[in-house]
């Protein structure tokens, strides 16, 4: 059964990118991407409660506050990718958020004095030589777009949307690390094996929920702007995509974390194959063969990660 969830999980979390990207187009609504943000934290917030009326979890609600730098460092790097995708191609996009593993390598390696097998370098080096190629492949590209459709235009600047997407989302990683490596350890109240995941899973949850109700009134009471229910369907789409490939993902990599890692990993592979299809997306050559050296790096890198868990 765990290939099974591996396989929905790498093609829920593709899909979802899909109508992310889907949400974002355009630019005519000026707030998508805090609009985008509400749907994933309604729909999160819906299964939490879902999960807590239906399960014996065992919840206190204080781990809510505990767990909260976690939750705020991948709920903000979240809502920053959602803005990204307004001005950049989903191709290029997921691969670099994806990445964020090897900035977690590298912030091991000076924080916590872990060390670099050869491998997980090797595998360091390529996603930033692939990112660094998308950049120049970017800047090149930048230069043949005429001066008035440079607002919602790809360009090298763009990249900084995936870029802090990535760190933040590594920060968020790397913290995950203190609170869930040891059961014994962890500062959450009230864990135990049984419970341990679901937890932080559903403080994360609650959190975004709360951050969903804080944008909502930003947009409408601060902001005053109107929204229009109808055009939301995309996004609430991919909020539903994100929150399923979450649940899958768990059995996932608690069946087998050794080929699920890798394989979800490279869930950008779905992405790109997606946005080609169906938003009709085309990059040069140059471009693909940075996206290639990123996802290989980010397969690698799974595939490393993985069997040192195991």
């Amino acid at each position: 059964m765990w290939l099974i969830f591996t396989l929905l999980t790498t093609f829920l979390w593709g899909a979802a990118d899909l109508f992310y990207k889907k949400g974002a187009r355009g630019g005519e609504e000026k707030y998508s991407h805090l609009l985008t943000g509400i749907c994933v934290g309604l729909v999160m917030g819906v299964h939490a409660a879902f999960v807590l009326l239906t399960s014996d979890v065992g919840y206190d609600p204080i781990n809510i506050i505990i767990y909260l730098p976690v939750s705020l460092f991948y709920i903000i790097s979240m809502v920053v990718g959602y803005l990204g995708l307004k001005y950049l191609e989903l191709s290029i996009s997921s691969p670099v958020q994806n990445s964020s593993g090897a900035l977690v390598c590298i912030l091991c390696v000076i924080f916590l004095g872990q060390e670099l097998d050869l491998l997980s370098g090797i595998s360091v080096v390529v996603i930033t030589l692939g990112i660094v190629l998308l950049g120049w492949a970017e800047k090149t590209r930048s230069s043949e777009i005429a001066p008035e459709d440079k607002k919602y235009s790809r360009s090298v600047m763009a990249l900084i949307f995936p870029l802090i997407y990535c760190i933040l989302d590594a920060m968020g990683t790397f913290l995950d690390a203190f609170y869930l490596d040891d059961i014994n350890a962890t500062p959450l109240v009230g864990v135990n094996e049984e419970n341990f995941e679901n937890v932080a899973n559903i403080s994360y949850e609650i959190t975004f929920l709360i951050a969903a109700a804080i944008m909502l009134i930003y947009i409408l009471v601060i902001k005053e702007e109107k929204i229009e229910i109808p055009k939301q369907s995309d996004k609430l789409i991919a909020a539903v995509f994100e929150t399923a490939g979450q649940f899958f993902y768990v059995y996932a990599m608690s069946g087998n974390a050794v080929v699920a890692a890798p394989v979800i990993g490279a869930y950008c592979v779905v992405s790109a194959g997606l946005a080609a299809i169906f938003l009709r997306e085309k990059l040069k050559p140059l471009q693909y063969a940075a996206i290639v050296a990123v996802v290989i790096g980010i397969v690698l890198l799974g595939v490393v990660e993985g069997f040192a868990e195991a």
